[in-house]
């Protein structure tokens, strides 16, 4: 083989050559797309030629070279040359034999059907990083030569063993990073979530695939007793354990400020205030929302989140977009609560922005998509939430992380219509009102079949609370009681918007034994204000369970 004629397709030797514009071009060489031979090079004030490429023996040079190096010739790929590196590499190898047969460990790392490529289209290819059987790695790179009619390709192995090992280790990191943020959302998202009186719920949390962060998405359902139900889903802006710290924090501040029963729009300034003091440079998205069996509606406040869907008995779903206020820890707005209709047999999803957002495409096609799919989802909450998830397309390496929370107010018919049930009452007048009341709740309790005990109870708490509210609150006044399959709701509202609390009366007092006694003989009692104007105070009981 005439190494020095192929010398001119080695890797950089056309870039260098062809620099060199004033050197003079060979007859022999000019025009048959080769490089120009630089035959000699003068340098100033006399001093000695240095070498042209042309005149350096090549073979010395190749054995030389720290990388691995082999010549192939011909369409059948004869091996023609391997220099010291590779035979220290790899060992001696015949020269002449079939590269295939020759070089077993290109063929092992697929290179083969590259060769042809090369071949065919006389442009160099280049493969990163391949492990060979030696247990290094290296960075192929294939580039055609010719001599005559023939033509081969040089195949230039650089190792790159330890920059394998480095990217290796990085991956390695990330992934453990991601294990530790997906391990540590997953520990503060709800383990199980409390399942209301009235309604059916179900959620579902996918992280994005091992090529996206975890981001901070999450979810919760608050019992806040008096058959009403809190249910929240935010998503912390940015990505990693930073998000999933945030979004646990804010998280529990939801659950310890619903405790206060406020309205959706008061719990959402509170929240926005909060996440100004966790990071100024943080923000989250975030809607929460309370349901109430006696009002048939949802009440929602929105951060910058994604609108409620819901879809009632007859299919139609309906999409709660107003209002919206800024995402929280924007600071300076006054958020506004909503309300949507969520009456029995309707199914309401709040869900974050991985289920229907997607690049090259516009949000509203996302949630349009979205309407459609829980239009036609039937089915247990659980059910729904599959099927909602799947419609999306979301799979194991989605791009984003997904929060889906299903929640479905039963159409109840039959035996178990029986276990529902309301009874409320108009307290007019005066202090006749409050023999009413007990003459109300008495026959109410007896019509439900409570057990004489559970209904001497029920009678005391209510006659404890309209007496209260015919002291100190105001018109117009009613009573309400409720039944569930697990509990006694009474409830009693009124027009004044002073919540009562609970004292230790002094033996000389002649008032604030009532809600003393209430809390007592309840399982559970609390107050809150109306949005009308006005306060509700209300105390349940646990029913005995079936035997």
């Amino acid at each position: 083989m005439n190494f020095t004629r192929w010398s001119a397709r080695l890797p950089g030797t056309q870039r260098r050559a062809a620099a060199r514009t004033d050197h003079t071009v060979s007859p022999d060489r000019r025009g048959d797309g080769s490089v120009p031979a630089a035959r000699v090079e003068q340098l100033a004030d006399g001093m000695s030629a240095v070498p042209a490429v042309d005149e350096l023996p090549v073979r010395e040079v190749l054995d030389r070279v720290p990388a691995l190096v082999a010549l192939i010739h011909g369409p059948d790929h004869r091996l023609a040359y391997v220099n010291d590196a590779y035979v220290a590499a790899f060992g001696a190898r015949p020269i002449g034999d079939p590269a295939r047969e020759a070089l077993p460990e290109l063929d092992e790392l697929g290179l083969f059907p590259l060769l042809d490529q090369v071949l065919r289209s006389r442009k160099p290819r280049t493969v990163k990083s391949r492990k060979a059987p030696d247990g290094r790695s290296y960075t192929f790179s294939c580039t055609p030569v010719s001599d005559g009619e023939r033509g081969g390709v040089l195949v230039f192995a650089t190792d790159v063993t330890d920059h394998a090992e480095a990217a290796e280790r990085l991956r390695a990191s990330e992934r453990r990073q991601r294990e530790t943020a997906v391990t540590l959302q997953r520990s503060l998202l709800p383990q199980e979530l409390e399942q209301p009186d009235d309604l059916r719920v179900a959620a579902t949390y996918q992280p994005g695939g091992t090529e996206a962060a975890v981001g901070g998405d999450w979810y919760d359902v608050i019992t806040l007793g008096g058959g009403r139900t809190a249910l929240v889903i935010g998503d912390v802006m940015g990505r990693g354990v930073r998000a999933a710290a945030v979004m646990g924090q804010l998280r529990t501040a939801v659950r310890a400020y619903a405790r206060l029963d406020l309205p959706p729009h008061e719990i959402l300034q509170l929240l926005d205030g909060l996440a100004t003091e966790i990071d100024a440079n943080q923000i989250a998205t975030c809607v929460y929302a309370i349901h109430d069996p006696n009002e048939g509606r949802l009440v929602y406040a929105s951060a910058g989140h994604l609108p409620i869907l819901v879809r009632d008995e007859s299919g139609v779903v309906l999409r709660a977009d107003e209002p919206t206020g800024p995402p929280l820890g924007t600071g300076g707005w006054m958020h506004a609560s909503g309300s949507i209709p969520l009456g029995p047999g309707s199914t309401a999803v709040l869900y974050t922005d991985g289920l229907v957002e997607r690049r090259n495409e516009d949000l509203d096609e996302g949630i349009a998509a979205l309407e459609r799919a829980l239009a036609g989802a039937t089915g247990t909450p659980q059910v729904v939430c599959d099927r909602l998830v799947r419609s999306a397309g979301v799979t194991a390496d989605h791009d984003d992380d997904v929060a889906v929370l299903v929640l479905q107010h039963p159409s109840r018919t039959g035996p178990d219509s029986e276990l529902f049930r309301n009874a409320a009452l108009e307290l007019l007048g005066g202090v006749e009102a409050a023999p009413r009341a007990r003459a109300f709740a008495s026959g109410v309790l007896t019509s439900w079949r409570f057990p004489p005990e559970l209904h001497d109870l029920g009678v005391l708490a209510a006659s404890e609370l309209v007496a209260n509210s015919l002291q100190h609150g105001t018109p117009p006044m009613r009573l309400r009681l409720r039944r569930t399959d697990r509990r006694l709701i009474i409830e009693v509202t009124d027009g004044d918007d002073h919540l009562p609390r609970r004292r230790r009366a002094e033996p000389g007092d002649e008032s604030g034994r009532g809600i003393a006694i209430v809390a007592t003989i309840a399982s559970a009692w609390g107050s809150r204000r109306t949005p009308g104007g006005g306060k509700a105070v209300w105390c349940e009981f646990a029913l005995p369970r079936a035997k």
